[in-house]
């Protein structure tokens, strides 16, 4: 029997899939592009209810603002069933197009997002050294 040459040798696309969206690779790296919209979501979610718990933030979003303020076990619970709603309806949807871009936009904000904790956590780790050394 002659061996295959292992570029020939691809994995069929799942039956739901239009040969012209995606193939089973592209199917897979947005598999994980969707699991990290999660993990950044449920980041985002705790770092915020950190943030305004120590008065140091106030949540963005006018829907939330309450919420987070005095429940923040329910906002951050509510913000991943949310977004998880979401992920899951666009990976549903992941034939489409306009889904797809969907997925990676998403994807932006929330790495955005983790941007902008990292530089406040920054900040205010910097201001707390400079308030114990005597600078400020």
């Amino acid at each position: 029997m002659p061996r295959r040459d292992p570029s020939e040798i691809t994995t069929p696309a799942p039956p739901d899939v239009l040969p012209w969206v995606g193939n089973s690779q592209e199917y897979g790296w947005l598999r994980g592009v969707v699991a990290s919209v999660l993990i950044l979501n449920g980041i985002d979610a705790v770092l915020t209810a950190l943030w305004v718990d120590g008065g140091l933030a106030n949540e963005a979003n006018p829907f939330f603002g309450d919420l987070v303020a005095t429940q923040p076990v329910v906002f951050v619970v509510i913000k991943v069933l949310l977004v998880s709603f979401g992920s899951w309806t666009l990976w549903r949807r992941r034939r489409e197009p306009l889904a797809v871009v969907g997925i990676f936009a998403v994807f932006l904000v929330y790495y955005w997002l983790l941007l902008v904790h990292v530089r406040a956590f920054h900040i205010a780790v910097v201001d707390e050294w400079l308030a114990r050394s005597g600078v400020r």
